[in-house]
């Protein structure tokens, strides 16, 4: 059966009055009945044609989050993370491909995993940097157990190294502001930059050029205070909100929505985030984008 045929025998099925005009009641109702039992076996019979694979909501991501086998590390993040609210704005289905950019121990890449299950793929992306940082918690994940369809892929500075259109969506967690960051040695008097910074436009461009159309990316990082310069927001290992969506909207990239689910307005702003009394509940923002 062609799709043409499809079409018109399932807009004839659903026409209960072209085709037994006559029928009433009880009659009429068996007759729905069996349209509506025949029409998903029919749409077996064409290439092509079928159920939609269902998009991957927070009730998906929270059945992820159940596993029993899952980290101990893991789950104690669970709850400053709130991954059940950010991967659902990837707008993603299983069987889909997804890079988690800059994964360092593959927390979320993990998780995509499952969501994405069975046939799709969490790329897990790192650089030599990332992969050093997140060493103990990838050990962890990979030995002697089976953390899903994750593909390791490690490259060098900010090279993405992703083939065009090859991903569904892109998520990066707490590190598109490391590529603001430019090292400071104090010389006897103030810090001077030792270095220059990352190419951002070009790393920008990596990400929309590998995604499909349509394919969003979905950035969360930790808030900067509003108005202060980005050169010193950036030493804070943050983010201005309003500048990040800037960069991205000049690469291209079209601005979906934004979350406040990792909120947290007693946040001081103007500290570092590595401040022991700060790791973990800083204010983060969380923007949505899609590739047009």
């Amino acid at each position: 059966m062609s799709t043409d045929t499809w079409s018109a025998t399932t807009q004839s099925l659903s026409n209960r009055h072209t085709l037994v005009p006559v029928l009433s009641g009880i009659g009429r109702r068996c007759l729905q009945i069996s349209i509506s039992l025949l029409i998903p076996v029919l749409s077996l019979m064409v290439p092509g044609v079928g159920l939609r694979a269902q998009m991957v909501d927070e009730a998906a991501v929270i059945a992820a989050m159940q596993q029993p086998d899952r980290l101990p590390a893991d789950i104690e993040r669970d709850t400053r993370s709130r991954p059940e609210k950010i991967i659902p704005l990837l707008g993603i289905e299983p069987g889909d491909r997804v890079v988690d950019i800059f994964a360092g121990g593959g927390y979320y890449s993990e998780l995509l995993a499952r969501v994405l299950a069975p046939d799709g793929v969490a790329v897990l992306h790192n650089n030599m940097g990332f992969e050093a940082w997140g060493v103990n918690e990838l050990t962890d994940r990979f030995y002697r157990r089976d953390p899903g369809n994750i593909d390791r892929h490690t490259t060098n500075g900010i090279n993405l190294d992703l083939p065009a259109e090859s991903v569904d969506a892109a998520l990066i967690v707490m590190a598109l502001h490391d590529l603001y960051v430019v090292p400071k040695r104090y010389n006897g008097k103030e810090y001077v930059p030792v270095g220059s910074p990352m190419n951002v436009q070009y790393f920008l461009e990596q990400v929309f050029n590998a995604l499909r159309g349509g394919g969003r990316f979905v950035v969360v990082d930790h808030a900067g205070e509003p108005g202060m310069d980005n050169d010193l927001v950036a030493d804070l290992h943050r983010l201005n909100e309003n500048f990040a969506r800037t960069e991205i909207e000049a690469r291209g990239f079209e601005f979906v929505t934004s979350s406040n689910a990792l909120r947290n307005p007693a946040d001081d702003r103007n500290r570092i985030v590595f401040d022991e009394d700060l790791r973990g509940r800083t204010d983060r923002f969380v923007l949505v984008f899609q590739k047009p």
